[in-house]
């Protein structure tokens, strides 16, 4: 199942920097990574579903984009939310 409104509303709480943050590169990241993991397990099973495989690799670069972002501005905070989605340098 896609990511939904509750769903959502977990990965905010659990990665924002302050009470009313919603838009901050941790929160957006960590809903990118959740989005790619599921298309990545939609795959397994639809292998030729190639105009999803677009949406992902542009995810993909998305995420990429905010990550080089923290890393630019703030490396402690870049670190932070790599160790904690368990994603690779």
């Amino acid at each position: 199942m896609p990511l939904n409104k509750d769903g959502k509303q977990e990965i905010i709480t659990k990665y924002r920097t302050h009470s009313t943050d919603t838009g901050s590169p941790e929160v957006q990241i960590a809903i990118l990574s959740e989005r790619i993991t599921y298309l990545t397990e939609h795959f397994r099973t639809h292998k030729k579903d190639h105009h999803s495989r677009r949406g992902l690799l542009k995810l993909v670069g998305q995420r990429r984009k905010l990550l080089r972002y923290l890393m630019d501005n703030d490396k402690s905070r870049y670190e932070t939310i790599r160790d904690s989605l368990k994603l690779r340098k």
